[in-house]
């Protein structure tokens, strides 16, 4: 195994100047740290990570902190997975690697020192990891424990979910502008009972998608009925269970925005099984633009999130704040209208 003094004996510089390039690179001329590091990578030499988090007081490792359990299938989410590919990419360039902090109703109930629900002892737990930062994903149960995260001076960012502190900040989509987008778009198709079927209650990316289908509504000069707005879960099965209700109503709605293409699938299978056809009887539009969306029958018109991005501008506030003491501005990101096949050209009759 190659040594930090044989690194320095080839690049004529002192072990504790590697141990610097490696540790604090910051206080390293740059033509020094670039001769340390392409040496290092021609003798595959890489610091030891437990002496490292011992003299640096942190780790090279970033938590990922997301409360779930397997009654709550957010890991297999299509979306979360592009996003974790992105997150993972970008702290690996930059020699970070990610640990998975996830909890659950049964840890909870086992160790409550590390559950979300006494974000004190979760706290404490990250501090005896010396993890270098936190990445938080909002389960929509998780504001004490977010605020305790943000004020606990640790370099935090939270995906989807507003966060402030001296060393926080968030990423998030521009749900509520997407949305709106999506129910303009359907509008100007001509429709005019248009429903929707939103995500999670408390979650935050749920609340601004209902915002926003309810300003695309205003927007088009259309007034909101009530009974057109169906709750979900992001997921599938919620989508097929809303999509039935809605078809029940006395006036079904001719076209309907679902917060999530998962629902939005789910609504396209509902309507199938009424003897339905999509889009010549009902307009179907979702979010995320996940793989599935191209792959359906009809193809799904959807607003894409910049998926791998997310995780990368979450990966770069987070290495931002790892280098500098105050938390950079939040990260709002774009979306866009994909129309593919599932919204048509005009209502039906």
């Amino acid at each position: 195994m190659v040594t930090a003094r044989e690194v320095a004996q080839l690049c004529g510089v002192s072990v504790a100047t590697v141990s610097r390039v490696f540790n604090r690179p910051a206080t390293v001329s740059a033509t020094t740290r670039e001769r340390v590091e392409r040496v290092a990578r021609e003798l595959d030499f890489s610091p030891n990570e437990s002496a490292r988090a011992l003299s640096r007081q942190q780790s090279a490792m970033v938590g990922l902190v997301w409360d779930t359990d397997h009654r709550r299938p957010g890991w297999r989410h299509p979306f979360l997975q592009d996003l974790l590919l992105g997150l993972k990419s970008a702290l690996s360039s930059h020699g970070y690697h990610l640990l998975m902090l996830a909890t659950s109703d049964d840890a909870r109930d086992r160790n409550p020192g590390v559950s979300l629900a006494d974000p004190v002892g979760y706290v404490s737990m990250t501090r005896r990891h010396h993890l270098a930062g936190l990445v938080l994903i909002d389960s929509g149960t998780d504001a004490d424990a977010f605020t305790a995260f943000a004020q606990s001076g640790l370099p935090c960012v939270a995906l989807d979910v507003a966060l402030s502190g001296p060393r926080a900040t968030h990423v998030t989509s521009d749900n509520a502008g997407g949305a709106a987008e999506a129910v303009r778009h359907l509008a100007a198709l001509g429709h005019r009972r248009i429903a929707t079927i939103t995500g999670p209650r408390g979650n935050a990316p749920a609340t601004a998608r209902t915002e926003g289908y309810r300003r695309g509504l205003a927007d088009a000069g259309l007034p909101v009925s009530e009974d057109l707005v169906i709750g979900g879960d992001f997921y599938r099965e919620s989508g097929f269970v809303g999509m039935r209700r809605l078809l029940a109503r006395k006036e079904p709605p001719t076209a309907v925005f679902a917060a999530s293409d998962e629902m939005a699938v789910g609504a396209l299978l509902a309507a199938r099984a009424a003897g339905l056809r999509v889009p010549a009887d009902l307009a179907v539009v979702g979010f995320d633009d996940i793989e599935v969306a191209s792959l359906v029958d009809p193809a799904l018109t959807t607003v894409a999130q910049d998926k791998p991005g997310f995780g990368t501008a979450a990966a770069g506030a987070l290495l931002a704040m790892l280098e500098n003491a105050t938390a950079p501005e939040p990260v709002l990101l774009p979306t866009k209208l994909v129309v593919r096949d599932s919204c048509g050209s005009r209502p039906p009759r």
